[in-house]
């Protein structure tokens, strides 16, 4: 199971059942635009300057007002102030943040999409009937901290990381596949994209496309490449992760889905009982972290 290339059809079900159910995902040219621009030029983990193939911003417009209306994002949105970007600087989780964090899973928990992927690990026997009990098993593997390098301090977990994002040595821009973060940093202009990558098929994406793949800088690092899905919920992600990491002990897991009209790889890395990254790909592109 560990790097299926073959379509998985059950996940794909299961996904698209999610996908239907998520009632909350901004709709494209109707709650959101995007603007794809030019394609990206070639870059590589470390660099600090790339080639500008984008110069107007990825979210041309985003109706806020609906987001922040919509409780599980607005929980998730809370979240994203939480975390000290830097790998090897210890976090420190107040009990306010602890408080957030509950604030959100119940949110999440209280969906239809999260309902379906509690349903299938039930089926599966990877999770607890109780509902208090699959929510204590979602804070241990997405918020419990861990040290990313051996040795260091309590510096990570796998929600900064998939959602928030996190920077190594000022060097790496390492994570952050989540297109909400993407639209609030961008916002503040801490974020620069650079253009669209590619997928094979396909010259060039859509702007009612709902998965990316994309290059962009962040705190003085590049990101050569980021796979992102666009306008979906948390609820939606966080599902999709979760499943994907409770059916595999590997290292790295690779499932091959389609979702919609998308054919991705989802990978899921775990850090020992927790998440270590997840994002999809698009199946044009190969590597990254």
């Amino acid at each position: 199971m560990a790097s299926g290339k073959a379509l998985n059809r059950e996940l794909s079900k299961l996904f698209n059942e999610m996908w239907d159910a998520d009632v909350h995902r901004l709709r494209p040219g109707k709650d959101y635009t995007i603007d794809v621009q030019g394609k990206a030029g070639l870059a590589q983990q470390g660099d600090s300057a790339v080639q500008d193939n984008a110069a107007r911003h990825l979210f041309h417009n985003v109706n806020e007002e609906r987001l922040r209306s919509i409780k599980t994002f607005a929980t998730f949105i809370s979240l994203l102030d939480n975390y000290e970007a830097s790998t090897g600087v210890a976090e420190v989780v107040t009990p306010e943040e602890i408080v957030e964090n509950n604030c959100f899973l119940d949110a999440i928990l209280a969906t239809e999409v999260m309902r379906l992927a509690h349903d299938y690990l039930l089926k599966k026997k990877l999770a607890k009937p109780n509902l208090a009990d699959f929510k204590h098993q979602l804070y241990d593997i997405w918020f419990q901290l861990y040290a990313r390098k051996e040795g260091d301090r309590p510096d990570s977990c796998g929600f900064e990381h998939v959602f928030v994002g996190e920077t190594r040595h000022g060097k790496e821009i390492l994570g952050l596949h989540n297109w909400v973060q993407f639209y609030l940093q961008e916002k503040r202009d801490q974020i620069d994209y650079k253009g669209y990558v590619a997928r094979k098929n396909k010259t060039r994406p859509d702007k009612d496309d709902q998965v990316l793949s994309i290059q962009f800088s962040w705190k003085g690092s590049v990101k050569p490449i980021g796979s992102t899905f666009i306008g979906v919920s948390p609820e939606f992600e966080f599902a999709l992760y979760t499943v994907i990491f409770l059916l595999s002990e590997e290292r790295v897991t690779r499932e091959t889905v389609k979702i919609d009209e998308y054919e991705l790889q989802v990978v899921v890395w775990r850090h020992g009982q927790h998440i270590g990254t997840a994002y999809p790909v698009l199946l044009s592109t190969t590597t990254e972290d």
